[in-house]
């Protein structure tokens, strides 16, 4: 089981389903569970990555790594851009946003950081509905069901 990294309020039922589904994936099926979840969350935000070259060249760069045309070392980098990117953020929810999106890119480099994007989108939802647990269910459920559509593929 993996440990979180970060402080949020969860379902834990639902994350450790989704863990022990996530340890018997791997790791191109993670990257694609993660990007997934990074353009659930920019969707159901609202929030405008158009203004952060990085942030596309992020998605393009694992998607690439996935098909084996880039080397980890890219995805890895684009990934430091990223979270540079979140550091500078004015607010809480931009910055989680821009986390789960580094998160997710750096699936490509280490299988780990997509229990880490996992965890990031709960604290996103954490912040957009104040800890609401109804919220937050949905938003495990909708990745259980992700992974587990992808993991069927």
């Amino acid at each position: 089981m993996t440990v979180r990294k970060i402080k949020i309020i969860d379902d834990d039922i639902i994350r450790n389903k989704i863990d022990q589904l996530y340890e018997k994936q791997e790791q191109i099926i993670l990257a694609k569970w993660s990007l997934e979840m990074a353009k659930h969350i920019i969707e159901i935000t609202n929030f405008d990555i158009s203004k952060y070259s990085e942030i596309e060249e992020g998605f393009k760069i694992n998607e690439l790594w996935q098909n084996g045309k880039v080397r980890m070392y890219d995805v890895r980098q684009i990934g430091f851009k990223i979270h540079k990117t979140a550091r500078i953020q004015q607010n809480e929810l931009d910055k989680n946003i821009v986390r789960v999106i580094g998160q997710a890119v750096a699936s490509g480099h280490m299988r780990e950081h997509s229990m880490v994007t996992s965890d990031y989108a709960i604290k996103v939802i954490n912040i957009l509905y104040n800890n609401d647990t109804e919220k937050i269910k949905e938003e495990r459920v909708w990745q259980l069901e992700k992974l587990t559509e992808l993991s069927s593929i």
